[in-house]
């Protein structure tokens, strides 16, 4: 009834909406819609957007992909308090790192997704450390960052989204590893 899903294929759904009024949403691996189960593997772009009571969710680990502006504007997001050294992080996603961020810049241990647009104009950042725990990187989740100069990819990572490091100006340096099956358009554009 507050969520909105699409059917991506047979088994799959990605959730694209929510009530507005909405303020805490815990997710399942699956959700049952006319007699037939389907598991939730990504949250789209701006799903939550203007939900602004939203404080608390829960994403379970079926979910691969998180969308742009999923969580702006939602209490959860605008909070200070919920930023951890400049970056939003929701159960073992980091969202958003701020825009203003330089430097090198370690992502927490045991985080699974670098969602879309993460680091999506952080000028500044220099360079990163991505843990092998991260099995996805977002479109657009480095666009931008035209001070990053080298970046290595962990075993862990098997896909890198659309345009994950397009405007990487000073990128000269990526370590892709074998474990990588899926590399969006434009990746390193």
């Amino acid at each position: 009834g507050k969520l909105t899903f699409a059917i991506v294929t047979p088994t799959t759904v990605e959730l694209i909406g929510a009530d507005k009024d909405i303020t805490n949403v815990f997710l399942g691996e699956t959700i049952d819609y006319e007699g037939k189960t389907y598991t939730i593997t990504s949250i789209g772009e701006g799903a939550f957007s203007g939900c602004s009571a939203l404080t608390s969710v829960t994403i379970p680990n079926s979910v691969t992909s998180i969308g742009c502006s999923t969580f702006e504007g939602t209490a959860l997001y605008e909070n200070p308090a919920n930023w951890e050294n400049g970056a939003l992080y929701i159960d073992d996603c980091l969202i958003k790192v701020d825009e203003g961020f330089a430097g090198h810049f370690r992502i927490k241990e045991n985080t699974r997704i670098i969602s879309a647009c993460a680091f999506e104009d952080c000028s500044a950042l220099t360079s990163v450390t991505i843990p092998n725990s991260v099995t996805s990187i977002g479109d657009n989740a480095f666009d931008g960052c035209e001070s990053l100069t080298s970046v290595t990819i962990p075993n862990s990572v098997t896909s890198i989204g659309e345009s994950a490091f397009w405007g990487c100006s000073s990128l000269t340096s990526v370590t892709i590893p074998n474990s990588v099956t899926s590399i969006g358009w434009w990746a390193f554009y």
